[in-house]
C-alpha cells in the first residue's frame, strides 16, 4: 500500500469517465476551480457525447477507460477518475482506477449492490488512494441550515421525519439509455432518483436502524420499481418514512424533507430540498430571522453542491482537508436501499447493519 501523498505543487488533474446526463454539472464544477484543478482526460463509448466533453473541457477523448489508463503521455495521467458511468459499472471501474494508482470520485449511488460497494472501498484502500462519493445535496443551503439546527440540539427528540420525492421520468427517459431502470445497471426509483434524500435522513437524523418497504412497477416498462415507500425505525428510537414515486403527473412536484421533534419543526420543499417553508423552534435563535433566505430557486434536482462538493475534493486531495464524503459514508445509504428491497422483495423487516 502507497501512503497518500498531497497534491499541493500545482494543478490537480482529473478524468472523466462517462459523458451523459449528470457530466455537465461536473465539467461546470472543475470550471470553477480552474487555478486548482484542470481536466486532463475526457471518456465516453458514445462518440458523439464523448465529442461534446472533449468541446467543453479541452481535454483528450477516449472511448475506454482502458485507453485512458494506459495514455503515458507527460501531464496527461490523472490523480483522480470521476465515474459518471451507469451505476452497476462503478465498482469494476473503480477498482481499475484505484488499481492504476489514480483517486476516485464515484457518482450516486456508489454501486448497485452493497458487496460490490464494499469491495470499492476495499480496493481504494489496499491502494492507499482516496474514495470520493458525491453527496452534493448534503451542501444544498437549506439543508445546511437544518444540519446545524440538529447539531446545535434545537430539535430536542426526534419524533418523526418524512422524505417525500415525487417527481417524474417518462418512458422516453428509460427508452433513452437502456441500462436505465435495470437491477444490475441502475435499481429504481430508490436507488437512482432518491439516493441523495436516503442519504439526507441518514446523514440528518439517522443512523437507521431497521426498515420495512415495499416497491411497485405500475407505470413504466423497466425492471426495477417506479414507486416505492419505506418505513424507518432510526437508532435514537424516532421513526421516519420516505416515499418516493416517478409517476407524478404532470412534471416533478416536491423533493422535501419535514423534521418533527419535540421543540422545532422544520419542512424544506420545493422541488429538490430548495425551499424552507416551515421553521419553528420554542427558543428563537437570532439567525431563524434570516432561515428562509437559504431558500433558492432551481430548475434542477441535482441543486447547487457540486463546485461545493469539488472544492472539497481538491482541498482534501491539496492535504488542506478531509474528506466530507467518502466510501464509508457511501456505503451508508446504499446498505439503507439494500435493506429496502430485500424487505419489499420478502416481505419481511430488515435490520442494520446488513449481515451477509
Amino acid at each position: 500500500m502507497s501512503s497518500f501523498q498531497p497534491i499541493a505543487d500545482r494543478r490537480i488533474r482529473f478524468a472523466l469517465v462517462g459523458c451523459g446526463r449528470i457530466s455537465a454539472n461536473h465539467v461546470e464544477a472543475l470550471r470553477q476551480h480552474g487555478e486548482r484543478a484542470e481536466w486532463v482526460a475526457v471518456c465516453d463509448r458514445q462518440p458523439e457525447a464523448l465529442a461534446a466533453a472533449v468541446q467543453a473541457t479541452g481535454a483528450p477523448g477516449f472511448a475506454s477507460l482502458d485507453a485512458l489508463l494506459a495514455d503515458s503521455r507527460p501531464n496527461h495521467r490523472p490523480d483522480i477518475v470521476v465515474l459518471a458511468t451507469p451505476s452497476g459499472l462503478h465498482s469494476p471501474q473503480a477498482i481499475q482506477v484505484a488499481r492504476a494508482g489514480c483517486h476516485v470520485l464515484s457518482e450516486k449511488p456508489m454501486a448497485t449492490k452493497f458487496d460490490e460497494g464494499m469491495a470499492m472501498v476495499r480496493a481504494c484502500r489496499e491502494a492507499g488512494v482516496k474514495l470520493f462519493v458525491v453527496k452534493q445535496n448534503r451542501l444544498n443551503a437549506t439543508v445546511q441550515r437544518v444540519k446545524r439546527a440538529l447539531e446545535a440540539g434545537r430539535f430536542g427528540r426526534i419524533a418523526l421525519c418524512t422524505v417525500n420525492v415525487f417527481w417524474t421520468r417518462p418512458q422516453s427517459y428509460y427508452d433513452a439509455a437502456p441500462w436505465r431502470g435495470r437491477w444490475d445497471l441502475d435499481g429504481g426509483a430508490f436507488m437512482n432518483q432518491a439516493s441523495h434524500y436516503v442519504d439526507l435522513l441518514d446523514w440528518l437524523v439517522g443512523p437507521v436502524d431497521s426498515v420495512h418497504a415495499y416497491t411497485a412497477t405500475l407505470g413504466r416498462d423497466i425492471e426495477a420499481e417506479d414507486t416505492g415507500v419505506m418505513s424507518v425505525r432510526l437508532r435514537h428510537g424516532g421513526l421516519a418514512s420516505i416515499n418516493v414515486t416517478m409517476l407524478t403527473y404532470p412534471k416533478n412536484l416536491e423533493g422535501s424533507i419535514t423534521i418533527l421533534g419535540e421543540r422545532g419543526t422544520v419542512r424544506i420543499g420545493g422541488t429538490a430540498v430548495n425551499k424552507i417553508e416551515h421553521w419553528e423552534f420554542d427558543r428563537p435563535e437570532p439567525e431563524d430571522a434570516s432561515a428562509f433566505d437559504a431558500s433558492y430557486a432551481t430548475a434542477s434536482v441535482y441543486g447547487h453542491g457540486h463546485p461545493l462538493y469539488y472544492d472539497n475534493v481538491i482541498r482534501t486531495l491539496r492535504g488542506e482537508a478531509h474528506a466530507e464524503v467518502d466510501g464509508y459514508e457511501g456505503l451508508r445509504s446504499l446498505e439503507v436501499v439494500i435493506a429496502a428491497y430485500r424487505s419489499a422483495r420478502d416481505g419481511v423487516r430488515v435490520g442494520l447493519p446488513l449481515v451477509f
